[in-house]
């Protein structure tokens, strides 16, 4: 599907509402006839008795942002903030008037979720005419969108607008709004925001009017000079190739902009608040540094702008611009924009169902901010991904885990959400490093988002550019990993001499957990000499190049998946081992590591 829109929205900064018309063309790219069409009206879930609310009310580890802590008979519970929201403070969103092609179409409103029933069907490979009117209210800030956030931002427009769902070959992907994440249908937008004249905005897009505008959008040289007895400005962006829309604007915001060598202009508007002025100066440099690493290790981020904004509620990510928390420390800071901007690549260029694949998103885009903030560090210090291993081995052993193939709004609880897709998304790429090596993972990367951006690739097209790159077999790997709740547990359960030779050893290894993986085998001697073996997974057809070229390794025979044991044997005798380790490396997310080595 593609979608052009065109956007016209006022905004009274008074009591904090909107009225907009929406032209869109939308084109049936698919094989199906389509009868419906649907839209998300994120707005509504701020409201009493919202599906969002009830959620908050029922998941026994709320989100702490969303909920406030009261006594009730001398004991503390969490209270559901939209629960208490006021008329004049919740959010909604309505439409009315809606045409297709100058006809009348059928509404039915599912709270965040508007049905609308056709008064003609879309044909295979043809287009037609939306136009409606909308109205809505901005919310008090409890969830990404909303008005004066706690770092007193006015406005944090996102998810603002009636937002066309995405129908692909799965079908469409109309889920209600319940804290989540979201997916897009790709399109052109040209909005126009009218408002105070005294707001500065930050937005997706290219602004087309800075010579109006000013606020250092204007082109230097320029002077702009608003009339006194003008009371608003109307700010006219244009964004081509993106699936969605964002926007936050404030009285105080300092607005700066920082060119760069490699095409892309940043800009950075922040409160001015001397507590902060020089952590966001400070951290504009080390911005132009990520953005060019990463333009190195995924490929060239295709837009001319991106904007880095001060709002919302913590950090999340939009097409070229992130709203993110501006106090705090300096690292902070830049380890915040390290990962929203780095979903630019993961959700807004791939643009995978972060709904249904969370994990391809906030763990793939965890692993290059690992990456990115070590490439920065002057101490680099321990491996970035060792905090990644230890929270998904805290999650195994909470008992609390489900399947990274969960739908992001089917967590039973958000400890395990977060670990699962952020940390155990990670995982996935560093454990591929493991497989077929770091080098292969960055090409499997870069073929990846060249061959699927503007795409909406699925967990089967990573796996495959991965197998294409490498020729290694790893449809087992996909399937444990995130369709399952396998762990990965080996063991040094025997090191004995030879009976029939005293000067060689026969070493022993079981599998205990039921996902396999091939086995790198470390032995250090008391001469001090090392020695390596690599054990290659038989349902992986693959060996791995020598991930310690220094330290003379020897392949083994394969392991096949049914055996449960694996003997093999070294040519000296146990007195000469000092240790032996399984994957010293450390890559490997073996869940009990207690068991990895030996020590005589």
């Amino acid at each position: 599907m593609s979608i052009d829109y065109k956007i016209d929205v006022n905004v009274d900064v008074k009591n904090y509402r909107y009225t907009g018309k929406q032209e869109l063309v939308y084109t049936n790219n698919s094989s199906d006839t389509l009868t419906k069409v649907y839209f998300h009206l994120f707005n509504n879930a701020f409201k009493p008795g919202s599906e969002m609310d009830i959620r908050l009310q029922n998941i026994k580890d709320p989100d702490g942002r969303m909920v406030e802590k009261i006594k009730v008979d001398n004991k503390e519970v969490t209270q559901s903030r939209i629960s208490k929201l006021k008329p004049d403070e919740i959010g909604y969103l309505n439409v009315s008037h809606f045409l297709q092609d100058g006809k009348p179409a059928t509404l039915i409103d599912k709270e965040t979720v508007l049905e609308v029933i056709l008064p003609k069907p879309i044909l295979p490979k043809s287009s037609t005419v939306f136009t409606l009117d909308f109205n809505g209210q901005i919310p008090v800030q409890i969830r990404r969108s909303g008005r004066n956030n706690k770092e007193d931002v006015a406005l944090s427009m996102a998810q603002w607008y009636p937002k066309i769902a995405e129908f692909d070959f799965e079908g469409w992907h109309a889920d209600p709004y319940i804290a989540r994440e979201f997916h897009g249908v790709w399109g052109n937008f040209d909005v126009k925001i009218t408002l105070d004249k005294d707001y500065i905005i930050g937005a997706t897009g290219y602004l087309q009017n800075g010579n109006e505008i000013g606020y250092n959008y204007q082109d230097k040289g320029v002077v702009v000079k608003i009339p006194k007895k003008q009371k608003t400005l109307t700010w006219h962006f244009k964004a081509p190739m993106v699936h969605d829309f964002t926007w936050a604007a404030d009285k105080e915001y300092i607005h700066d902009v920082v060119k760069t060598d490699f095409g892309t202009t940043l800009h950075f508007l922040y409160k001015n608040n001397p507590d902060i002025i020089d952590n966001w100066k400070k951290a504009q440099p080390e911005t132009v540094k990520l953005m060019q690493y990463y333009n190195t290790i995924v490929g060239k981020y295709p837009y001319e702008q991106y904007s880095v904004i001060q709002g919302g509620d913590g950090g999340m990510e939009y097409a070229m611009c992130t709203l993110i928390l501006g106090e705090g420390k300096l690292e902070g800071l830049v380890g915040l924009i390290a990962h929203e901007m780095g979903h630019s690549w993961f959700q807004h260029i791939l643009a995978t169902n972060e709904s249904k694949h969370p994990w391809m998103d906030e763990g793939f885009t965890t692993y290059i901010e690992d990456l990115g903030m070590h490439y920065l560090a002057e101490n680099k210090g321990e491996r970035p991904v060792l905090g990644s291993y230890n929270s998904y081995r805290k999650l195994v052993e909470s008992g609390k885990e489900q399947p990274l193939s969960t739908h992001a709004d089917r967590y039973d609880v958000n400890f395990a959400y977060s670990i699962a897709s952020y940390s155990k998304g990670e995982l996935f790429l560093t454990q591929l490093e493991y497989l077929v090596g770091k080098e292969n993972v960055i090409k499997t990367l870069q073929k990846y988002f060249d061959e699927f951006k503007f795409k909406h690739p699925t967990p089967n097209d990573i796996k495959r550019t991965a197998e294409r790159i490498t020729n290694a077999h790893l449809d087992w790997y996909l399937v444990d990993w995130t369709q399952t709740t396998n762990t990965i547990d080996y063991g040094i359960k025997n090191v004995e001499a030879n009976s029939t030779n005293s000067n060689t050893t026969n070493i022993t290894l079981e599998r205990i957990g039921r996902m396999p993986m091939p086995i790198d085998i470390y032995v250090e001697y008391t001469d001090g000499s090392k020695e390596s073996f690599y054990i290659p997974l038989k349902m992986m057809h693959y060996q791995k190049e020598n991930p310690t070229p220094e330290i003379s390794r020897t392949i083994l025979g394969d392991w096949a998946w049914a055996m449960p044991t694996y003997t093999f044997t070294i040519s000296k005798p146990k007195s000469s081992i000092q240790s032996i380790s399984i994957d010293p490396s450390g890559l490997m997310a073996d869940v009990k590591l207690n068991n990895n080595v030996f020590k005589p």
